[in-house]
């Protein structure tokens, strides 16, 4: 159960410095050159396109270990997947569409495409670590942003089986 704050009255209202500014007379408003450079206080977090894509990053993975999506399968019945560089990747797709600009790009598009549907959580966290070695999950490839790779790195998959890299996070 979430506690959204309705038995509060009225939410305590914030003002910020530059509220205080607008509600001055113009007479009284500092004036600040334009050409004037604002310094940062100390300890004052800067932009860091990092920490941006980051979180952007962490939206995305939270948004795919919700939902359904299509994994095909082989002609033994088994997910399909795709190595390159030592890590097995399994193929998962975000609807039928997804899939069929995959098939098309690999000139596929005339055979039937047998599909399972599954949980985004479910792949990373139960069926990558029954691969062997490295293994992620590679979000409709072949579409026209290119996809997703959510690659075999703590964070992404249990760690157990999970891509040392060397304590970069």
């Amino acid at each position: 159960m979430f506690d959204h704050g309705d038995d509060i009255a009225e939410p305590p209202v914030r003002r910020s410095r530059i509220a205080d500014l607008a509600d001055q007379p113009a007479s009284e408003a500092p004036s600040v050159p334009v050409t004037a450079s604002v310094p940062i206080p100390a300890g004052t977090p800067a932009f860091d396109p990092m920490v941006v894509a980051r979180r952007e990053f962490a939206v995305l993975l939270g948004e795919f270990r919700r939902a359904a999506v299509l994994v095909p399968l082989d002609a033994d019945g088994d997910l399909w997947s795709a190595e390159q560089n030592g890590v097995r990747w399994i193929c998962a797709f975000s609807d039928e569409e997804a899939l069929g600009r995959f098939a098309w790009a690999r000139g596929e598009a005339g055979r039937e495409w047998t599909y399972r549907t599954v949980l985004g959580a479910r792949l990373l966290d139960v069926v990558v670590p029954l691969l062997p070695g490295p293994a992620g999950v590679a979000l409709d490839a072949g579409g026209e942003d290119g996809g997703v790779l959510f690659p075999p790195v703590a964070g992404i998959v249990p760690d157990a089986v999970a891509v040392d890299l060397g304590g970069m996070r």
